[in-house]
């Protein structure tokens, strides 16, 4: 029975999200005129989404806002009282500068931003500590993630000097956009070489700079969200186009 009214109302909470997914995003961007919402296909990974769902009470969606491009839109929710709530109505984000890969399609350097239903990693960040209960990575200079598809270490964060891998990216970027993240576990059980790699959550470079391949949101929703996640409730991120 409690499986029952869990599983209708989250068909409730696509209801209303289908909903907000259909309004702007908050940005101080003035809106787009002239175009159209493509419908939110709630019926298509209803199925996958509810199997996952049933292990979790933490959920953060995240779609495009129109039919292609990189605009998009980030929303989160939890299992209160077998009811799934929003927590955070629908923010301004960034994917990759090639828009979303369909599942199973995303490589290595593409671009784009893989679909699908994960589970969340680790926070990291610059800081000795954050205001959140995920388990936290302080990042040095020392620290490198893999991404050469033929390395042992593909997708792994390393240490300088831990591997002979030919390429990997500095967890220390001359700007903000790592001072605050979140792993998503995209292509990490099992790891599939030039599947992908480094796949975060992280905050954006500015509201209409695309990403490499991650999501990316203001500092001020990462950290709302930092602090409202709690690895204890199996946070799940929902990638998809609509």
């Amino acid at each position: 029975m409690r499986e029952q009214r869990i599983a209708v109302s989250l068909i409730r909470l696509l209801l209303v999200t289908a909903v907000f997914l259909c309004l702007p995003a908050f940005s101080d961007r003035p809106a787009e005129k002239d175009t159209e919402l493509v419908s939110y296909d709630i019926s298509k990974q209803l199925r996958t989404i509810e199997r996952a769902f049933h292990a979790s009470s933490q959920v953060i969606l995240v779609t495009l806002t129109m039919p292609s491009g990189t605009d998009a839109q980030l929303a989160a929710f939890e299992l209160r009282h077998d009811e799934w709530k929003p927590v955070l109505t629908p923010v301004q984000a960034q994917i990759g500068r090639n828009g979303f890969a369909p599942s199973g399609e995303k490589r290595e350097g593409d671009g784009r931003t893989p679909t699908g239903i994960y589970s969340l990693g680790f926070a990291f960040g610059y800081g000795q500590k954050i205001d959140s209960a995920m388990p936290y990575c302080q990042i040095t200079q020392n620290d490198i993630w893999v991404d050469d598809p033929a390395s042992p270490d593909y997708n792994r964060l390393k240490k300088r000097g831990e591997t002979r891998a030919r390429s990997f990216e500095d967890m220390i970027l001359p700007d903000d956009r790592y001072k605050y993240g979140i792993l998503i576990r995209y292509n990490l059980d099992p790891v599939v070489p030039g599947h992908g790699s480094a796949i975060f959550l992280h905050i954006w470079q500015d509201l209409k700079t695309p990403t490499s391949g991650c999501v990316a949101i203001s500092e001020e929703n990462i950290l709302k969200l930092l602090k409202w996640l709690d690895p204890a409730r199996r946070p799940l991120i929902v990638l998809q186009k609509r």
